[in-house]
């Protein structure tokens, strides 16, 4: 890292920190191609990612199906806006509607845009509908939540640093104990629009409920006449080793799905809110929008995105690999790791406060060849694409015994 020619590492880092704001804290690895599973920097060296632009590239790094649906597309028709319509946002949207089990879609861009759209949905169902008096709607979320970065979402955390300085925040959130259904119970009233929750806090370190909890809650939300709002923007399309995370509890439908990341293929941000007709035709002319929402080349990349999915059956592929890794990580035997928790190829290695931090073990892996991203400061991150092979995921812990003895 110590080359300071032009178009090395350690330039275009130096060049990078100069003009972008400091709101990120990378590994030091300058990225400039990759194909599948693997990633090189512009000095050549070959990574195996498992971070993934977390859970963005299920499908691996440019996808010859994807890529292809973008550049066949874009040489067609690229934006409209809503002002008119387009011949792919139909199809896209049909699509995702069958294969989630939903009757209608509101396509987004980013997931925080899907997080916003679901909260004036249920705020919008909470008046029209359960008649909340209004502007009296609250949303119930969970400690510890990570929906997104605008500053309605942010208002509801419970990390104080995404929170500092960026209030005022709005009103009309509540937060209970993630996985304690007491507290939800308390916490919903005759105010309540919905809860919104995610299956697994991905970001909060690959947190995982108590088996039943998203169908307790799911129950509890019909019979409180409340929505029961599922973020599955990292959990969704294929991760966890079902297509959408809930789908491993029987009875765990939510009212809203929000997804996004994979929904655009690792080349295009598309995002989407789906819901019932009685509830997304609560929006009217003007409601709600989005330029770049649903244009044609989002929707093009979003149905050549889901036909990867289904027809190279990646998330049988991620239940299967998910198995095999986790078996392969229970073999770590080292003081060092406090537990390992997760589901399908989303897994959380905790490393014990006495060992240091994660960002430690990150940043001795990616000196061995591999990609992986701390989060909550004690937890390694793994998430590599649905599309990784045995032998790839073999190499990896290889790389991880070596880095949890060798220090």
């Amino acid at each position: 890292m110590n080359d300071d020619r032009p178009g090395s590492s350690a330039t275009l880092i130096a060049e990078t920190e100069r003009v972008s704001a400091p709101n990120y804290s990378p590994l030091p690895v300058v990225i400039a191609r990759a194909e599948g599973v693997w990633a090189w920097d512009v000095e050549g060296r070959k990574y195996l990612d498992c971070i993934s632009a977390y859970s963005s590239l299920n499908q691996g790094h440019r996808h010859p199906r994807i890529v292809r649906a973008l550049v066949e597309q874009a040489g067609r028709l690229t934006l409209t806006s809503r002002a008119v319509h387009n011949d792919r946002m139909g199809p896209f949207l049909a699509k995702l509607c069958e294969l989630a089990g939903f009757e209608m879609a509101l396509p987004m861009n980013t997931g925080a845009e899907a997080v916003e759209t679901a909260i004036k949905l249920a705020r919008k169902w909470a008046y029209r509908v359960k008649r909340v008096p209004q502007d009296g709607a609250e949303i119930v979320a969970c400690r510890d939540n990570f929906h997104g970065r605008t500053t309605t979402i942010v208002g509801f955390s419970s990390e104080p640093q995404y929170r500092e300085d960026f209030g005022p925040y709005s009103a009309g959130f509540r937060l209970v104990d993630f996985g304690d259904i007491e507290q939800l119970r308390a916490a919903l009233s005759s105010n309540t629009a919905a809860f919104l929750v995610e299956p697994i806090q991905a970001e909060a370190g690959i947190i995982m409920p108590p088996d039943g909890y998203l169908a307790a809650a799911r129950a509890l939300c019909r019979e409180r006449n409340v929505l029961f709002v599922l973020d599955e923007i990292q959990t969704g399309l294929g991760r966890t080793g079902k297509l959408f995370a809930h789908e491993h509890e029987p009875g765990a439908m939510p009212d809203l799905l929000i997804l996004g990341k994979a929904l655009g293929g690792g080349v295009y941000p598309v995002s989407a809110v789906l819901a019932s007709r009685a509830i997304m035709t609560l929006l009217k002319p003007g409601d709600h929008g989005s330029t770049f929402g649903g244009n044609p080349l989002a929707s093009a990349v979003g149905a050549a995105a889901l036909d990867v999915l289904v027809e190279e059956r990646l998330t049988e592929r991620a239940a299967e690999l998910g198995a095999h890794l986790r078996a392969a990580l229970a073999t770590l035997r080292s003081d060092k790791i406090v537990e390992i928790r997760g589901r399908g190829l989303l897994i959380g290695i905790e490393i014990a406060a006495k060992s240091g931090t994660a960002r430690k073990y990150c940043e001795r892996l990616l000196e061995r060849g591999v990609l992986a991203k701390d989060t909550h400061a004690q937890v390694i991150r793994l998430a590599p694409p649905l599309i990784i092979e045995r032998a790839e995921l073999d190499w990896l812990v290889t790389q991880l015994r070596d880095v949890l003895l060798s220090y």
